[in-house]
């Protein structure tokens, strides 16, 4: 027994390292591959300047992320327009947006109800260069975005238009139009693009497209990192009721499937794109200056053969958050009469182990309405888990026990035919059979719980309602973040382990992880070398590898630590009997044989 239990915990480590290793590569590997508002102006010394269908990349670094620029058509806006830049601000129950007239584009989103570094966040990030996002390109992935000033016309509180009137160098004329609608309490919007050319232009191809809408450089909230713990992005459509996630290849790869919607899915936020058009889609990761990473979204509109289309997409810009996902399954349900849309499919975490993450996070979920701190529930879901798996723990100790009694046969049989491995295995089948004993009962238990921890790391990583979550005001006031009782300054890094702060939980887990070897620890372990290693030296592993890991994590196995051993202290109470009579028959057999070998020696 004592081999198989050094066997199991060294598996469950390299286990543990393996799946953690594996979830952070994964996640870098994905991210390789509105009362009436009044308008504020602002007067910018720019000219408007002809535009083209033609484009190439003002970062060099971005070249090779982009396809051979277009060439043709020069788009000119008409005289008498604006020529100065006004920020138009729209305000909901949920949102804090600031549209510009430069292409009609948003330059902010905030999201009131969640706070970055107490700070509302800020869904638009941008580096050294202001963000721009929803902005149109007349033409195809290489044609500029269009940076004209257009008219303003803001018709309510939650609706503004913007337009603006361009010739086409062969004497043709269309209006572009922009219009923006947002609801009270909804994180998405509506953005139309009319294309009119009334008695003009008959058509719309730049090219071999008609436009593309870009969303970029990036999605917020601020990070310091994409390694799966911290954040990641990830790239997704959902078609047929499946969804997928897309590989970013060279940056030019055009997804021509017409998915139902497609996503930037951030750790905790998204951009969710449902247009009700066909298209084709493109994703980016095309550099920005002053971001550490970018993620791009690129809706490529194809030939319209009319002289006016109406085009409508909605966006969902904000939280990966059940409640307001599941909104768009019923349509009465939103203000978009959108039905059956799965967007809580960008939400959902993928794997064998999806079905039991769903299970703990109900069951979160249920103890966190009866009582509102996340922490308490984590308590209570592992004291339910430890209540479920007390059964086996039982059958665990017993097996140890029947082990015990086991054990001086196969010594004997150890010793008979160490020279004959193949016989002596034989042999050993053959005790186990004739005693009835399995030489891994003991150890499944310990096997079984691996699959709760890897859920329990992943729902603690990835579940939004734990961002934020507070269970100890001043010492943990996330859960989903590793706990700290003093910040290193800033830019400071401890030498070799790379700590950033002094963190008390991996202490308080050592040291429960003792008290748990000491308590569940049997008789006649106490003298055994390798068990001693174990039960010293692998807490210290953990101990390394945890450190950095969710608050909540830890706190769900400090407890099960815990309740293990209250356990543990019933079980040998209830054992204690069978140990006493064990010893027992073994003081007699030991007497016994004892006896014979004098009556052999006197003879």
């Amino acid at each position: 027994m004592e081999k198989n239990t050094i066997l199991a915990i060294v598996l469950s480590v390299a286990v543990f390292v393996i799946f953690s290793v594996w979830q952070g590569t994964s996640s870098r590997n994905q991210i390789a591959q509105t009362s009436q508002q009044t308008v504020e102006t602002q007067v910018v010394p720019q000219t408007q300047t002809p535009v083209t269908a033609a484009a190439s990349p003002a970062d060099p670094a971005a070249a090779e992320t982009q396809v051979p620029a277009e060439t043709g058509r020069q788009f000119t806006p008409t005289e008498g327009g604006p020529h100065y830049e006004q920020i138009v601000p729209i305000e909901t129950d949920l949102l804090e947006v600031k549209l510009t007239n430069i292409g009609g584009d948003i330059v902010s989103l905030r999201l009131k109800e969640h706070t970055d570094k107490d700070d509302k966040v800020e869904m638009i990030l941008q580096g050294d260069n202001p963000a721009r996002a929803f902005s149109v390109a007349l033409g195809g992935l290489g044609a500029e975005p269009l940076s004209s000033f257009f008219h303003v016309n803001q018709i309510s509180s939650h609706i503004v238009e913007f337009f603006q009137d361009f010739s086409v160098s062969e004497g043709q004329q269309f209006r572009l139009t922009k219009r923006y609608e947002f609801k009270p309490d909804e994180y998405m919007f509506e953005l139309r693009i009319i294309l009119d050319g009334g008695h003009s232009m008959f058509s719309y191809n730049f090219n071999g497209s008609a436009y593309t809408l870009s969303f970029g450089p990036q999605i917020g909230p601020r990070f310091v990192k994409l390694d799966n713990r911290f954040d990641f992005r990830q790239y997704l459509t959902f078609s047929n009721g499946k969804r997928k996630t897309e590989k970013i290849g060279n940056g030019s790869n055009v997804i021509n499937t017409n998915p139902s919607w497609a996503a930037i899915s951030g750790k905790y936020f998204a951009l969710i794109a449902v247009p009700s058009l066909q298209y084709d889609l493109n994703f980016s990761e095309k550099s920005e200056t002053g971001l550490i990473s970018a993620s791009r979204m690129n809706i490529i509109r194809p030939p319209v053969a009319a002289s006016r289309t109406d085009d409508s997409y909605r966006f969902y810009l904000g939280p990966k958050n059940q409640r307001d996902l599941v909104r768009y399954n019923v349509a009465e349900n939103n203000g978009f009469g959108l039905r059956n849309m799965q967007l809580a499919e960008a939400a959902n975490t993928r794997g064998i182990l999806a079905p039991l993450e769903w299970v703990l996070k109900r069951l979160l979920q249920i103890f966190y309405r009866l009582i509102p701190n996340y922490g308490i529930a984590i308590i209570l879901v592992t004291l339910v888990v430890k209540i479920v798996f007390f059964p086996l723990t039982r059958k665990s100790s017993e097996a140890t026990l029947r082990m015990q009694s086991v054990a001086p046969k196969i010594k004997e049989i150890q010793e008979k035919y160490k020279g004959n491995p193949q016989k002596m295995n034989a042999e050993m089948a053959e005790l186990y059979k004739k005693e009835g004993y399995n030489p891994l009962s003991g150890c499944l238990p310990m096997l079984l719980q691996l699959p709760i921890f890897f859920a329990m790391y992943s729902l603690f990583n990835n579940h939004f309602d734990l961002r934020g979550a507070m269970f100890i005001p001043g010492w943990i006031p996330d859960l989903s973040l590793p706990e700290s009782i003093w910040e290193f300054p800033e830019g400071f890094r401890l030498p070799v382990l790379g700590w950033t702060a002094l963190r008390l939980m991996p202490f308080i887990y050592v040291a429960s992880q003792l008290i748990y070897g000491k308590v569940t620890q049997v008789p006649g372990q106490q003298s055994n070398t390798q068990m001693k290693m174990m039960l010293y030296v692998l807490p210290i592993v953990f101990f390394f590898v945890l450190y950095n890991v969710p608050s909540g994590l830890l706190l769900y196995w400090i407890f099960s630590n815990l309740f293990t051993m209250v356990q543990q202290v019933v079980i040998n109470k209830y054992l204690a009997p069978k140990r006493a009579a064990q010893a027992a028959a073994q003081a007699e057999a030991a007497a016994a044989q004892q006896a014979q070998a004098y009556k052999k020696k006197k003879k």
